[in-house]
């Protein structure tokens, strides 16, 4: 459904609640002004409603986790009835029947379903979590400590993951304990350079240093929706074959059919050595995992009592439960055919806006980037905050991405219609054509 009509934004209740954080959590943590943000209360669908009552058009899902929808039934049913019966266990001493049953359906959706023989699963709780049981499988797997990875790159926070980002907002304030041990290259963009240049900078690199794996995004998401060029993927591939490097692929952003395959890389028909997921893989609850063939995952040594990588939540019954729920709903080959043909609906909708600020549209399925820019091509940065608060007055849900903030996000749950896309592109040509500093 559309929004209706909002005057108050935030509402008196979001105020209120936005008095307390600044009170009570970190002041690094929520961005709070006096027109941001709204406190989310409830969801549904292509929905949000907050704290005030107000009714919200969502082209989030909430970070890519909602594809499916908020709320999504099937899933609610699956929490609610897991919830019923056992809500926590020991997943790696006394584990649950779900967490075994959600391994084989993650085998049998990735390396299975790829003729790669069967996989084997490592359970996280963060898509940063998910990366760093990769970069852990590289070096057992490899002996080789150094990771290839890409300006732009976001593959989470933690300190191991934070060594291979890509974006230096995050890293330079933590780089006093970082360890050295990834080389970023140039992420590869069409029309700039060829991948026979970057095949011979990595090659070169794996030459002159160890390196045990190379890990990439295969679009990139919060560096900007970042499209690589055609055979990207199966570059990488041919050389990590040739080199004995692990190829590691991060679809916590782009995996379940985000792009209108189960996952990106089933675009090119690359295999990887080791897969990451989450976001999507639950539709709502923190749960993670790094999948790989089986000959890979087997360099960790059988467990003798005591787990080498291991949470307390490892394989939460809730968070398994809706994975399962989730992973059947995904399966279906119409839900990819479906997100292709409301990707190419959107994304022409957003094409036919006029606005000089708009240099691309790029993207594949429903992960859109509207990439702005002013006059002399630089990043409008203002531009896209703007218009992102200017949503959020009108009931709509947006993301400012890239590292510099002026590409607008569009990854909206998968049931987005005709209606809503119309009401979407006509907002956003008042805003490109009135707001202050825009070029029209």
């Amino acid at each position: 459904m559309r929004p209706e009509i909002i005057t108050s934004i935030p509402g008196p209740k979001s105020r209120e609640l936005a008095a307390t954080l600044r009170r009570c959590e970190s002041r690094n943590v929520t961005y709070l002004a006096e027109d941001f943000p709204i406190f989310w209360q409830r969801a549904a669908g292509m929905n949000v409603w907050d704290a005030d009552g107000n009714r919200f058009l969502d082209l989030t899902s909430a970070f890519g986790v909602c594809g499916l929808g908020h709320t999504n039934p099937k899933i609610h049913a699956a929490l609610v009835a897991q919830s019923g019966e056992l809500m926590h266990a020991m997943g790696d001493v006394h584990p649950t029947a779900v967490k075994a049953e959600l391994c084989a359906k993650l085998s049998a959706l990735t390396f299975e379903r790829w003729g790669a023989g069967p996989g084997k699963v490592v359970l996280g709780n963060s898509g940063s979590d998910a990366v760093e049981i990769a970069l852990k499988t590289a070096l057992l797997y490899t002996g080789k400590p150094g990771v290839i990875a890409f300006t732009g790159a976001y593959h989470g926070l933690g300190l191991g993951a934070l060594s291979t980002v890509g974006i230096p907002f995050f890293r330079e304030p933590f780089r006093a304990q970082l360890k050295e041990f990834a080389t970023l290259l140039a992420y590869p963009r069409i029309g700039a350079g060829t991948l026979e240049q970057l095949r011979s900078t990595i090659e070169k690199t794996i030459r002159e240093n160890d390196i045990g794996c190379i890990l990439t995004e295969p679009i990139q998401g919060r560096g900007g929706c970042i499209v690589p060029p055609a055979g990207f993927l199966p570059m990488l591939r041919e050389i990590c074959d040739a080199h004995g490097v692990l190829l590691v692929l991060d679809e916590i952003y782009t995996g379940f059919n985000r792009t209108g395959t189960l996952f990106a890389c089933e675009h090119d028909g690359v295999t990887p050595d080791l897969i990451c997921l989450g976001k999507a893989l639950t539709g709502g609850f923190p749960l993670s995992a790094c999948v790989g063939g089986a000959s890979v995952i087997d360099v960790w040594p059988i467990s003798e009592g005591e787990a080498l990588h291991t949470s307390t939540f490892l394989g939460n019954p809730l968070g398994c439960a809706m994975a399962l729920a989730s992973l059947a709903e995904h399966a279906q080959p119409e839900v990819a055919a479906h997100v292709t043909a409301r990707g190419q609906y959107l994304k022409t909708a957003i094409e036919r806006l006029h606005s000089p600020s708009i240099r691309e549209v790029r993207g594949r399925g429903l992960m859109l980037g509207v990439e702005l820019v002013k006059g002399d091509g630089t990043p409008f940065t203002a531009l896209a905050i703007g218009i992102v608060k200017a949503a959020l007055r009108d009931g709509i849900l947006l993301l400012a991405d890239a590292p510099t903030s002026h590409v607008l996000s569009l990854t909206p749950p998968f049931t987005i219609d005709d209606e809503e896309i119309a009401f979407v592109a006509a907002r956003l040509q008042e805003y490109l054509t009135l707001l202050p500093g825009s070029i029209s």
